[in-house]
């Protein structure tokens, strides 16, 4: 009985190892890397937004759009009483004509050795100041415009007609809807899972059409308090009926 065991052992133990396959066997491997889908919040901000403020003290004289109306670049958005600035442009440009006759004069007089190079270097020295100081009054006069540095439309007015402003006063919001991005916050350790150009899907709450976005640039640090990194993405050409301001929901597959 001992002899039978021991050889039924011994041909089970040479079976099994018949079945084990060579160790240069090609081995399957599997990935690992599994596709989850995350949410996290964002807002459109347009590119081309400012807050208009007034370079000098005067009256306001025109304020020819409202709130929420639009307006095309290169328009006059703000018209200061421009009397005071113009009346010492007036007089700068006639000192400037003085100075260059004057100029003019002592050149013809100094061909004919009957003044010095002293008297003509003053002449021409009053000459510059009376071109320096039209070009200063000039400046004066262009501020009392303000004109739009892109179209867009008027977000609110901060002040009204015939109000007087001093130098700095905020006068009007603009901005331009048709330059929309996503700003999204996300968590700081998706860092190495999106890159510039990984679309992601992103609905507005306010019209719950969904967008297919593309990453286009990421923020410059992580914010140490809340560790979240910004994405900012490009919207679709065809995008329509948006505005600044709106938030909605995106959705990301980030590998895990």
């Amino acid at each position: 009985m001992k002899n039978m065991l021991l050889a039924l052992l011994s041909l089970l133990g040479t079976t099994a190892w018949a079945e084990v396959p060579p160790i240069d066997a090609p081995l399957l491997t599997f990935s690992t890397a599994i596709n989850t889908e995350r949410a996290a919040r964002g807002v459109l901000r347009a590119r081309d937004q400012a807050l208009l403020s007034s370079e000098l003290a005067g009256r306001i004289i025109e304020m020819p759009y409202s709130d929420g109306q639009d307006f095309k670049k290169g328009d006059v958005l703000v018209r200061f009483d421009c009397s005071a600035y113009q009346a010492q442009l007036s007089a700068a440009q006639a000192a400037g004509r003085a100075a260059r006759e004057e100029l003019a004069h002592k050149k013809q007089l100094a061909a004919l050795n009957s003044v010095g190079r002293f008297e003509v270097a003053l002449a021409e020295a009053r000459h510059a100041q009376a071109l320096a100081e039209t070009q200063v009054f000039q400046v004066q006069v262009n501020r009392c415009s303000v004109i739009a540095p892109f179209a867009g439309r008027v977000v609110q007015r901060h002040v009204r007609p015939h109000e007087s402003v001093a130098a700095g006063s905020a006068l009007l919001e603009i901005v331009d809807n048709r330059t929309l991005e996503v700003h999204i916050l996300v968590s700081s350790s998706w860092f190495e899972r999106v890159v510039p150009g990984t679309a992601f899907q992103f609905t507005p709450d306010e019209t719950g059409q969904p967008l297919q976005v593309q990453i286009k640039r990421l923020g410059a640090r992580i914010d140490e308090g809340s560790q979240t990194l910004l994405l900012i993405g490009s919207l679709p050409e065809d995008a329509k009926g948006l505005l600044a301001g709106m938030s909605g929901t995106a959705q990301f597959q980030v590998a895990e």
